[in-house]
């Protein structure tokens, strides 16, 4: 069966060519040594800024590409056809986006060409040490003073965060104001006092991945680094753009997912037991053949997404069913491939080893699938 995802064409067919050669030399040699030294090398952001990469679907006239979400796609789908999770490019673009569609025209002049080329390493900071999917809970707060606010508070599970240049920070503006309260502020972290970097964390998997606590002590905001340049809007401007940052998460699972059997056929026609080939023996046939059909209808399933976004239809509920379901999926089948390789399964060495413990982070962030299921429910 030779699907073809409706929104490829043959340009993009190309695109991917020079993707994956990017992918296999500039990514794929150093994987490991990325997951020991726990964040990737800036060098790479530079070199997939040449290639235009970076901001794949963000406007020319702003240091993008000049593409669409299908050229974004491409470049996620051939990292994660890789196997990589170190490469915070998912992170980058997603602040890209909320500069694009919520800042003001001279934040999308000042920033988004620096973000397109690489020299400026972005990430978000929503999570805290007691608020995670719940927003609302935030406590870290940006207060106005003189020329600008005072931003106090932590973050923590910042993916990127090692590394970042610019961070778009969640903080409450007015305190009392609940969800109208928020707003997001554009921090920059050169040389800017009282921000400090604390430890890069220990994760399960995804280790080649910077993912950082944040502490913000007294630090200088400017007023023209509110996000859209007015307080109180965060809140909103959160629920418009977690749509795109779930079906990015939606598309990496598909992709991960394919990868997987992939590995699992190729594996189980190689490795024989009791006489024959694994592949040949029915347990391991239907596994597959289940496994195989889910994955088809996922792809198919994410193809709509993809399309509905470019096409400016997807909503935060298909938004949420994407995300829930594809990564409950991705999981349930890479350890349906663990199973199958048997005891190599569990040895790191293995791709199918790492896929294992980078999927389950798959099912938490980007909004945990319970909250998922919750915004789902709503909508009954």
């Amino acid at each position: 069966m030779d699907y073809v995802s409706p929104w490829m064409d043959a340009e993009l067919e190309g695109f991917r060519d020079a993707v994956r050669r990017f992918v296999d030399h500039e990514v794929v040699p150093h994987q490991q040594r990325w997951r020991e030294q726990q964040h990737v090398d800036r060098a790479v952001w530079s070199k997939a800024g040449e290639m235009g990469l970076l901001l794949a679907d963000i406007p020319e006239e702003y240091g993008g590409s000049g593409g669409s979400f299908a050229h974004q796609c491409v470049v996620f789908e051939e990292l994660c056809y890789a196997g990589d999770t170190a490469f915070g490019l998912h992170v980058h673009a997603i602040v890209a986006h909320y500069l694009l569609n919520q800042g003001t025209e001279e934040q999308k002049r000042r920033y988004l060409p620096k973000l397109g080329s690489g020299e400026t390493i972005a990430a978000i900071a929503m999570s805290e040490p007691g608020a995670g999917s719940d927003l609302k809970g935030i406590r870290s707060t940006a207060i106005r003073s003189g020329d600008g606010y005072r931003l106090n508070g932590s973050k923590t599970f910042i993916s990127n965060g090692y590394m970042a240049d610019l961070i778009l920070v969640v903080a409450k503006t007015d305190p009392a104001g609940g969800s109208k309260g928020i707003s997001l502020m554009l921090v920059e972290t050169r040389d800017n006092p009282g921000f400090r970097v604390g430890r890069i964390l220990e994760k399960v998997g995804q280790k080649g991945q910077d993912t950082c606590e944040l502490f913000f002590d007294d630090v200088h905001v400017p007023l023209a680094n509110v996000l859209g340049g007015e307080e109180g809007r965060g809140f909103a401007q959160l629920m418009t753009e977690l749509p795109y940052e779930r079906t990015i998460v939606g598309v990496c699972g598909v992709a991960s997912i394919e990868r997987a059997i992939r590995l699992t056929v190729e594996h189980t026609k190689e490795r024989k037991a009791f006489g024959q080939a694994l592949i040949d023996m029915q347990n391991t046939r239907f596994v597959l053949a289940e496994a195989k059909t889910e994955a088809f209808v996922a792809r198919v399933f994410v193809d709509r997404c993809i399309e509905d976004l470019i096409a400016g239809r997807m909503d935060t509920v298909q938004a949420s069913m994407a995300k829930y379901w594809i990564t409950d999926l991705q999981c349930k089948i890479v350890d349906q491939c663990v199973q199958l390789f048997g005891g190599y399964g569990y040895m790191l060495e293995y791709p199918i080893a790492q896929m294992y413990v980078d999927a389950r982070v798959q099912r938490i962030y980007g909004g945990a699938n319970e909250i998922m299921k919750e915004i789902i429910a709503r909508s009954l």
